[in-house]
């Protein structure tokens, strides 16, 4: 997905744990837009994402609804109630590891009502495979 955005020549910003960003990546990930998420704890991460939305008018926040490393049962909702509540579009992105592709899809403005807009970012998602397919699942 970087390489995309490196493509673009866009300036993102994304969402990672905290143990990442140690020497000697922590300088190389925060110029790639990284910003570190103390997991641990339990900050609140959507009022924290919404305020640097109202801070900052330009701000591309890059988040994947689904966990990389295990199975989960559903995908976590907090993109949804971070561009719902910051009154910014959710542009879908993907990448295709079967067909080797990657790309964006349309922007979806949150309605406000969770479950139907899921269900449209569901169908978007219909036929993508990710890196890890046995991993994946669309239970919203």
């Amino acid at each position: 997905m970087l390489f995309i955005v490196f493509v673009l020549k866009a300036k993102i910003y994304w969402m990672g744990k905290d143990t990442i960003f140690r020497k000697p990546f922590k300088r190389f990930f925060k110029w790639l837009g990284g910003i570190p998420i103390d997991r641990s704890k339990s900050y609140n991460i959507v009022a924290q994402s919404i305020q640097q939305f109202n801070e900052n008018e330009n701000l591309i926040l890059t988040i994947a609804p689904s966990g990389t490393r295990k199975r989960v049962q559903k995908w976590k909702t907090g993109f949804y109630h971070i561009a719902n509540g910051a009154n910014v579009p959710i542009l879908l992105g993907f990448l295709d590891y079967r067909r080797k592709v990657g790309g964006f899809g349309p922007m979806l403005y949150p309605t406000g009502d969770l479950e139907a807009d899921m269900k449209t970012i569901k169908k978007f998602y219909d036929g993508v495979t990710g890196k890890y397919p046995e991993k994946s699942i669309f239970k919203i």
